[in-house]
């Protein structure tokens, strides 16, 4: 396994404290210091700027980022475009794997809320229905192979505040994509907030597996808002997330899976809202908890 960390606690952690955004280049030299081998990439930066700024730090490209609409049939042909350029990237910057979600934040349920607004709290009426569904794999299909003819695999991401963030939800869209057009690259923390367990996902999926997100969550968060019908927001405002190790999830089963079905892949840790006096400390954290797990080399 390549272990990577997400710059997005950095910049997160700069709005959510009134800082100056950090440029790439201070991002990229603390995760060098703390040992991680690379970072994901924007696949809509410029290229060769990127990976002179992943060179000046030693560090290795991790797969970047796309998401769209893909359930609106009106917007197929844009996406499509927009997938081509993220693939042209992705390829250039030495990644064979793209990360491709959903968005779909302010999507509106039957019930009024938003998905932003349900988020950890969804029902199963809150989601796409089966036409919605199918256009949505169909467009994702289409992505795939354009993906794959340029040698990079699109791995679907699940996110809370999304439209597909239950395991309910990723069933349904997987038996309807081509599984040799889309693979998996979850995020395991979004998906334990969601309700799902993460063991139990690789058990069904792990095969597919080509990229991780990593995050830990703390339960008693997740159940008091539930209770108390937080939005996304407000989860995170309450420490949803924390370091690996830190909170709730069985990381040693889920690696010790992870390794028995063979995963060779990225696994990118992020903390998103860290509850830390850095986002520096905060990887450091995650990183003690992967030495502990055996997992870091």
């Amino acid at each position: 396994m390549r272990i990577a960390c997400s710059g997005i606690t950095w910049n997160y952690f700069a709005r959510d404290h009134g800082l100056p955004a950090p440029s790439l280049d201070d991002i990229l030299a603390e995760i060098a210091q703390l040992g991680y081998v690379g970072s994901p990439a924007s696949v809509t930066q410029p290229v060769q700027e990127t990976l002179a700024c992943f060179g000046r730090h030693g560090l290795t490209p991790a797969p970047g980022y796309f998401s769209a609409a893909f359930w609106d049939a009106a917007q197929q042909e844009a996406i499509l475009a927009d997938a081509e350029r993220a693939a042209r990237a992705s390829a250039a910057l030495g990644c064979s794997e793209l990360f491709v979600a959903a968005n779909g934040f302010s999507w509106v349920t039957p019930g009024g809320e938003t998905r932003q607004q349900r988020a950890g709290r969804v029902r199963s009426e809150d989601g796409l229905d089966d036409a919605g569904m199918r256009q949505f794999a169909e467009t994702l299909n289409a992505v795939g192979e354009i993906t794959l003819g340029h040698g990079v695999s699109s791995c679907f991401h699940n996110h809370v505040g999304s439209l597909i963030e239950t395991r309910e939800e990723i069933d349904h869209l997987f038996a309807l994509v081509d599984p040799n057009l889309i693979f998996h690259g979850p995020d395991l923390g979004h998906l334990a907030w969601a309700g799902a367990d993460p063991v139990a996902y690789l058990r069904a999926y792990g095969q597919a597996v080509r990229s991780l997100h990593i995050k830990d969550y703390r339960e008693t968060v997740r159940a008091e808002g539930i209770a108390s019908g937080w939005d996304y927001s407000g989860f995170s405002e309450h420490g949803i997330w924390t370091e690996i190790g830190q909170g709730d999830i069985e990381w040693g089963a889920t690696f010790a899976l992870l390794q028995a079905q063979g995963y060779d892949g990225w696994v990118i840790v992020e903390t998103d809202d860290t509850q830390r006096v850095s986002a520096f400390e905060s990887a450091l954290i995650s990183r003690d908890g992967l030495q502990r797990l055996g997992v870091w080399e």
